[in-house]
C-alpha cells in the first residue's frame, strides 16, 4: 500500500536513485534518451526543499518509491520534480503525489500550480493537462517561468519542445 507523506530529511539520499530510475523512461524517446544520463537533483538541493515544506513521499512499507519537490514561488506552487520508480509506473502514484501537491497550494491559499515540462512525451504535458493543468501561451508565461524555460534551453533542451503549465487554484 502507498502512502503519501511530507518529506523528511532522512528522505533526501533515496531521492536521486527514484529520480535516475524514473529518467530511465526517456530511453524510450530516442532524441531525449541523453536524459536518462543527465545529473539529478544533488541530495543537498533536496534537503533544502524538504525544508522549505512543499516535497512528498510515495511511501510503501517506509521505502520511498516516487516524489515531488516543489517550492513556493510568488503566488504559485511550483513543481520541480515528479518522480516516480520506473518500475512503479503507471499506477497512479504520481497523480496521487500531484493531487495532494494541488491539495496543499489550496490549503495555503496559493492562486495556483506551475510547472515546466515536455509538451509532446506522454507522461508529461498531456499528463497534466488530464490533471486540469493547461499549456501557458504568448504572454500568459510570465518573466519566472520564462525564465525557468531559458535556463532549460541553456541545458540543452529544446525550447519548442518545453513549455510552461499552470492549473489555477482560485
Amino acid at each position: 500500500m502507498i502512502t503519501i507523506r511530507p518529506a523528511r530529511a532522512a528522505d533526501a539520499k533515496a531521492l536521486p536513485a527514484i529520480e535516475q530510475s524514473a529518467g530511465e523512461a526517456f530511453r524510450a524517446i530516442a532524441e531525449l534518451a541523453w536524459l536518462a544520463d543527465g545529473d539529478n537533483v544533488s541530495v543537498e538541493r533536496h534537503r533544502a526543499l524538504i525544508a522549505a515544506g512543499a516535497c512528498w513521499i510515495a511511501d510503501e512499507k517506509d521505502r520511498p518509491v516516487g516524489f515531488l519537490s516543489a517550492g513556493i514561488e510568488a503566488d504559485a506552487l511550483h513543481i520541480w520534480e515528479l518522480d516516480v520508480r520506473l518500475d512503479r509506473q503507471g499506477q497512479g502514484i504520481g497523480r496521487a503525489l500531484l493531487e495532494r501537491a494541488v491539495a496543499d497550494a489550496g490549503r495555503r491559499g496559493l492562486a495556483g500550480v506551475t510547472l515546466t515540462t515536455f509538451r509532446a512525451v506522454p507522461w508529461n504535458a498531456p499528463f497534466y493537462q488530464r490533471c486540469g493543468f493547461r499549456i501557458l501561451e504568448g504572454a500568459e508565461v510570465d518573466r519566472r517561468l520564462a525564465d525557468l524555460l531559458s535556463d532549460e534551453a541553456d541545458h540543452g533542451m529544446a525550447l519548442d519542445q518545453r513549455c510552461a503549465m499552470r492549473l489555477d487554484l482560485r
